[in-house]
């Protein structure tokens, strides 16, 4: 436990440097907080955490990306040469696991690291620890599928590794096997990540806040974390039964042996459609805090914003086999699900009633961040109504394999979560860096995405209603088509919408590097926010707030700079946010405890990956990795939670704490 006992001055408050038992203290010596790479490599610091899973995410964010492009690339022109047949497999199926579940996944978890506590009002997560080694997982779980390029080839069944061409009748290479363990060692880190934050939340609040003055970003991740909590058990589930198949000899799936390839689906999209809500519901609670700043007014119908968040999460259970309406199900079935699909339009439909109605006679301010926020509201706008298409049975049997439902999923989940996680990066930028994002370059970043992502999904609606299949490597002349439906045509106009999309991304990363480079620095309060995560610091301090802050209010934050008059009721400023920070450092507290930092979660980690290489390759290799990963845990478990405050000095001046503390 570091202790921060206040022996020198830093912005107002006293800071210590962390504590570092030794072993003659009956602990084990751990690394010391530097300003180096030690620092972030075994720190437990959320924000840090967050910060990391940030870049990770962006990392496989443009690797998904470039993978992407060579898919259009290969279709832009029929009999297309780009890619073989079998690259071609391998690529959609390393897209798709890439942009869910190593791109949008990692980014939201980096937002909710990183603002749930300072939105909740407290010094750090539940299980810092256990934070860290979520992190650690989620990016060896990353390497390890990508391993498989180079180990003869990567996974080739899509995302969705429907049996039995996941089996190793069809699919003989370890691809399958590497998609297959990584993600369960990506599993690992989304479960222990979700009983972290919700522990977090329901028990670490600020005094006052209750759970209906929680910011709406802080209640839909909640729901989030709720939905993986219970949605990854069952794809855990299946992947243990695929890797026993392909592995072991089972035949959980296998025909022949008796056994149902339906199992996998029904297993599959019951974790499937919930992740789409996992997936998104992060970015619905982003512009739910962006909208109000910059409309200068409150959310409106905030508890309806909640509760249809809760709703969506409920619901979304009962709508997974809308995915199987062309396996033959039966009847009562596919009526069954048509209802429940149709059902989960209203609670989204509320949120979209909800948000315009907040921008509604609001002082609209249109920022970089309001551009993605609004461009949010149209894109999944168009991509839930094509979603509710899907209820009709009959139709969507006609849609089922065609470019039609490429074109649903990405309006739903690039239009909805990917733009709402850019409209968060240029909102929060100036609070994590200290610096704001340069408004021109997120202008035109903006409008080069959306105008991409139109022309890359838009033709696609028409594409699958002339019949274009999703999965085919080619398309040839004689099935191009006439005028308006000329396959041709609209191939070429979605393969050019990628690249013009790839150069929005592309901007992003310069203004990333030009406001990095930049001197100069972000206000305190830059949009005039109503959220706790602005009454500190930018970048917010190790220990988040000098003094934990007593909530009276929903939009806490906002109603102590503004007073409402009784008889006019308009909002006058009564503080500004720097006055407020002052008064904060002026009345910090005197002991601020925090976690130190440990090297036991990147240990524990690392062994994950040596064992799933041992279950495709040697047995014995497993078990030389099952014994580290057993005395990593009794190291965990022996590592000293607390470090006595008597026995450690406070250093002798000021100028020793600078060497030691990185706060000051």
């Amino acid at each position: 436990m570091a202790i921060i006992e206040r022996p020198v001055t830093t912005q107002g408050v006293e800071i210590a440097p962390p504590a570092t038992p030794s072993r003659a203290q009956g602990g084990f010596k751990r690394p010391v907080s530097t300003t180096g790479w030690k620092s972030w490599l075994f720190t437990v610091d959320h924000k840090k955490l967050g910060i990391m899973y940030g870049v990770m995410a962006m990392f496989f964010f443009i690797l998904g990306g470039l993978e992407a492009v060579l898919i259009r690339l290969q279709l832009a022109a029929p009999n297309g040469k780009v890619l073989s047949a079998s690259v071609y497999n391998q690529m959609f199926t390393m897209h798709a696991t890439t942009m869910v579940f190593l791109f949008v996944m990692p980014m939201a978890a980096a937002f909710a690291n990183y603002f749930i506590p300072l939105q909740i009002g407290a010094r750090d997560v539940a299980f810092p620890r256990m934070n860290a080694f979520g992190f650690w997982c989620i990016l060896g779980a990353g390497i390890f599928i990508n391993l498989s390029w180079f180990f003869g080839g990567a996974a080739d069944g899509g995302w969705f590794m429907y049996a039995p061409n996941s089996g190793p009748i069809f699919s003989p290479s370890h691809g399958v096997d590497f998609w297959a363990l990584g993600l369960q060692i990506a599993g690992i880190a989304s479960l222990t990540g979700a009983i972290n934050l919700i522990v977090t939340v329901l028990n670490m609040r600020a005094p006052g806040m209750s759970l209906m003055k929680m910011p709406v970003f802080t209640w839909l991740q909640l729901v989030v974390q709720f939905l993986l909590l219970f949605a990854v058990p069952v794809i855990t589930v299946a992947l243990f039964l695929l890797s026993f198949q392909r592995n072991f000899g089972a035949t959980f799936f296998d025909v022949s042996a008796g056994a149902d390839p339906l199992l996998w689906q029904h297993l599959f999209w019951i974790f499937g459609h919930p992740e789409v809500y996992i997936l998104v519901l992060p970015s619905f609670g982003i512009i739910s805090e962006v909208l109000p700043v910059f409309s200068k007014k409150p959310l409106f119908g905030y508890p309806f914003v909640v509760f249809s968040g809760a709703a969506i999460g409920f619901v979304g259970w009962g709508v997974w086999a809308h995915h199987m309406f062309a396996s033959g199900l039966g009847p009562v079935s596919v009526a069954v699900f048509s209802i429940s699909t149709m059902a989960i339009a209203i609670p989204t439909g509320v949120k979209i009633v909800n948000w315009t109605l907040t921008l509604w006679g609001g002082k609209l301010r249109f920022t970089a961040a309001m551009h993605f926020a609004i461009g949010l509201i149209v894109l999944f706008t168009i991509g839930g109504l094509s979603g509710v298409t899907h209820s009709v049975a009959p139709s969507d049997t006609q849609q089922t394999d065609t470019y039609y439902i490429v074109a649903h999923f990405h309006y739903v989940l690039f239009g909805g979560a990917v733009f709402g996680l850019f409209s968060g990066f240029y909102y929060w930028w100036p609070k994590v860096f200290g610096k704001t994002l340069n408004e021109k370059l997120g202008k035109a970043n903006f409008w080069f995405m959306v105008i991409g992502m139109n022309m890359t999904f838009g033709p696609m609606h028409i594409l699958g209603l002339q019949g274009q299949p999703r999965r085919m490597y080619q398309w040839t002349e004689a099935r191009a088509g006439e005028g308006f439906f000329n396959l041709a045509f609209w191939n070429q106009i979605a393969s050019i919408g990628s690249l013009i999309l790839t150069l929005g991304i592309f901007l992003f990363i310069v203004n990333v590097i030009k406001t990095a480079r930049s001197k100069e620095r972000a206000p305190l309060d830059p949009w005039d926010a109503r959220t706790l995560e602005w009454m500190t610091s930018s970048p917010p301090k190790e220990h988040n707030f000098d003094v934990i802050p007593t909530v009276h209010h929903l939009d806490e934050f906002f109603h102590r700079k503004y007073e409402q008059d009784p008889v006019t009721h308009e909002y006058k400023q009564i503080a500004t946010a720097e006055e407020i920070m002052a008064d904060q450092e002026a009345h910090a507290d005197k002991h601020i405890h925090m976690p130190s930092p440990s090297y036991w979660p990147i240990v524990l980690a690392a062994t994950l990956p040596v064992i799933m290489i041992g279950v495709i390759y040697s047995i014995p290799v497993a078990i030389v990795g099952g014994i580290f990963l057993v005395l990593a845990m009794f190291g965990w478990a022996l590592e000293p939670s607390t470090a006595p405050e008597t026995d450690f000095d406070p250093p002798a001046s000021e100028e020793s704490t600078k060497e030691l503390s990185p706060l000051v």
